[in-house]
């Protein structure tokens, strides 16, 4: 029994082993596969390096590098609803890959599907902590003549800019909160209080002030 056991146990060994040499080899296949991709497109080549990713996929299903790689080229080249299902595909596969959900939300916003494209981009800023995806954002919003949500957006990077101690950030942030507070008015209820009570007016204040 116990010799039987023993020999159980190292053909298990010899077995995971070569699952792991074999997966490696696949990924090293593919890692390979993404750099030949990358070269097609710097020469321009775009449907060979189109081929490379998806060659590359079906080796690597989970390869950060080619599907972030293929969808930047769909959309490079305009096949923008094509990226987004690329990108899409992608979250299926690698829920972690957030670069991904940001290239959707562009993607989404070329395709004029501007509130899934303004929820992609939150979500990405607020998992990433990005302060150009949010800046990103806010201008969407203006776009959309979403003033509320637009500065609602200015006070989330003022707010950032103060953790961080960055001034510069910190002082761009309050003059696009002060200027949009203008422009907002009445529909903003921290500057523009309907009751007389204190809490409102100190709400209306700091707004005012920029934060």
């Amino acid at each position: 029994m116990i010799g039987k056991a023993r020999h159980l146990l190292t053909l298990a060994v010899v077995l995971s082993g070569a699952l792991l040499t074999t997966a490696a080899r696949a990924s090293s296949s593919s890692e390979e596969l993404v750099l030949q991709a990358r070269a097609h497109e710097e020469a321009h080549e775009d449907d060979v390096a189109v081929r490379r990713y998806m060659e590359a996929l079906a080796i690597e299903p989970t390869s950060e590098g080619a599907w972030l790689g293929l969808g930047a080229l769909r959309m490079r080249i305009g096949d923008v609803a094509e990226c987004e299902r690329v990108y899409s595909s992608a979250l299926e596969r690698v829920p972690s890959l957030h670069a991904a959900i940001e290239g959707r939300a562009r993607a989404r916003w070329a395709l004029g599907r501007h509130a899934d494209a303004e929820a992609d981009l939150d979500a990405y800023a607020t998992m990433e902590r990005n302060a150009g995806a949010l800046r990103q954002l806010a201008e969407w919003y203006g776009l959309d003549g979403r003033t509320p949500a637009q500065l609602a957006t200015w006070r989330r990077l003022l707010a950032w800019a103060i953790q961080q101690v960055d001034p510069v950030s910190e002082r761009e942030a309050r003059l696009m909160v002060r200027a949009l507070v203008v422009v907002v008015d009445g529909a903003d209820p921290a500057s523009s209080p309907t009751a007389p009570d204190e809490t409102r007016r100190a709400l209306a204040a700091i707004a005012r002030r920029g934060g």
